[in-house]
C-alpha cells in the first residue's frame, strides 16, 4: 500500500476531515491532500504528529491497513460470552468449505488421540493450562502452514 493511501485510511478511520487534520498539524488542507495523493511526503515530525493524532505508532501509520486494524479491534472488543456463541467452523467454512465437509472423510478419532498426546505434552513440559496448550498447538500449526506455503509444499 502506498504511504498516501495509508495516511488517507488512517485519517478516515479516525473520522477526521482534511481540514481538521491540517488545523491540528498547522499546515494547509492542500498539504494534507498532497500527502494523501503521494504528491509530496510529510517530514518525520509531521508524521509523528499524525501518528499521535490517529493513535497509532509511526510504523502502523506507514503501513496502515484499515481491514487489519478493524479485525484487531473487533477481536479486542469481543467478550468471552460472545465468543462462546460463535460457531467458528461455520463462520470460517464460508471461506474454507473443507471445514464443513471433512468430518465425513477424516479419521477424526485417530487424529484426536495424537493431538491429545501433544496437548498433554505441552501441559506437562511447559506447565500450560488446557486453553494455553490448545492455543500454542494452534499457533505452531499456523506457523508450519506459513513455512510450508513459502516452500511451495502447500
Amino acid at each position: 500500500m502506498r504511504l498516501g493511501n495509508s495516511l488517507f485510511h488512517a485519517r478516515k478511520k479516525c473520522g477526521f476531515s482534511q481540514e481538521e487534520v491540517a488545523e491540528k498539524l498547522g499546515v494547509s488542507r492542500q498539504t494534507i491532500s498532497k500527502w494523501e495523493t503521494d504528491e509530496t511526503l510529510p517530514d518525520i515530525r509531521q508524521s509523528k504528529k499524525m501518528a499521535m493524532l490517529y493513535q497509532v505508532s509511526l510504523d502502523e501509520l506507514i503501513t496502515f491497513d484499515a481491514d487489519i486494524k478493524e479485525i484487531q479491534q473487533a477481536i479486542e472488543r469481543t467478550s468471552e460470552e460472545t465468543e462462546e456463541k460463535i460457531d467458528w467452523t461455520s463462520a470460517w467454512g464460508k471461506k474454507y468449505p473443507v471445514l464443513l465437509t471433512y468430518q465425513n472423510q477424516v479419521n477424526i478419532p485417530g487424529y484426536s488421540v495424537r493431538l491429545d498426546v501433544m496437548l498433554d505434552e505441552l501441559k506437562e513440559e511447559y506447565g500450560f493450562g488446557e486453553l494455553d496448550a490448545f492455543l500454542v498447538l494452534k499457533d505452531i500449526l499456523g506457523k508450519l502452514w506459513k513455512t510450508r506455503k513459502q516452500q511451495g509444499l502447500s
